[in-house]
C-alpha cells in the first residue's frame, strides 16, 4: 500500500486512504489506530520504535496501552501501510510508506553509534529488470541495509589516531 506524501490536507487523506484499507480487511479504524497512524505522520522522517510511537502518542491518547501501540503496528506492517525495520541492535523500527517509496529505500547502519541514514535512489532497478529478463521473476519489493562506520565515527578515529602518534612521537 502506498499513500501520497505532503500538507496537512494530504495527511487526512493518507489517513482516509488507512481507513479504507483497514474497512476492506475487516478492520476499524478506532481512535487508538488513528493517534498512532497520525504520530507515524507527524514523524515520517524517523525510524520510530513501538516505544517510541508509544511514547509520542501517550502524549495526545494517555489511555492508550503499549500493548494497544504494537498491535496496531504489526496490524500495519501486515497490511503493508507500515514496514518494520531492524538495523541489527534488536529493535524494531517503523517507516510509514509512500508512493515515492514503492520499494523500500536503502540504509546506511553505523556499527560503531547506531546512527542511520537513507539512501532514496532505488540502485537495485537495473537488477530487477535483469532478474525480470533473465528468470522471469517480477520483484515486488527488497530491502537493502549497509553496515559499516559513519562519516563522524571514522573522523573521531582518524582524531584518535592523530593524537596517539603525537604522544608516541614526544
Amino acid at each position: 500500500m502506498y499513500l501520497p506524501e505532503g500538507e496537512p490536507l494530504v495527511e487526512e487523506a493518507r489517513i482516509e486512504k488507512i481507513k479504507q484499507l483497514l474497512q476492506a480487511q475487516g478492520y476499524k479504524l478506532t481512535p487508538q489506530r488513528e493517534a498512532t497512524v497520525r504520530v507515524l505522520l507527524e514523524n515520517e522522517e524517523d525510524h520510530l520504535s513501538a516505544e517510541d510511537v508509544f511514547m509520542l502518542v501517550k502524549e495526545k491518547a494517555p489511555e492508550i496501552g503499549l500493548a494497544t501501540v504494537y498491535r496496531t503496528l504489526e496490524l500495519l506492517s501486515e497490511m503493508h501501510v507500515v514496514e518494520k525495520l531492524n538495523f541489527g541492535d534488536g529493535v524494531a523500527r517503523y517507516d510509514l510508506r509512500t508512493e515515492t517509496n514503492k520499494h523500500h529505500h536503502h540504509h546506511l547502519i553505523c556499527v560503531k553509534c547506531g546512527s542511520f541514514e537513507e539512501i532514496m535512489d532505488d540502485w537495485l532497478t537495473p537488477l530487477e529488470e535483469r532478474l525480470e529478463r533473465e528468470y522471469g521473476f517480477s520483484v515486488l519489493d527488497h530491502r537493502l541495509d549497509f553496515q559499516g562506520i559513519c562519516r563522524k565515527c571514522r573522523e573521531k578515529e582518524k582524531e584518535a589516531e592523530t593524537k596517539e602518534e603525537v604522544q608516541k612521537g614526544k
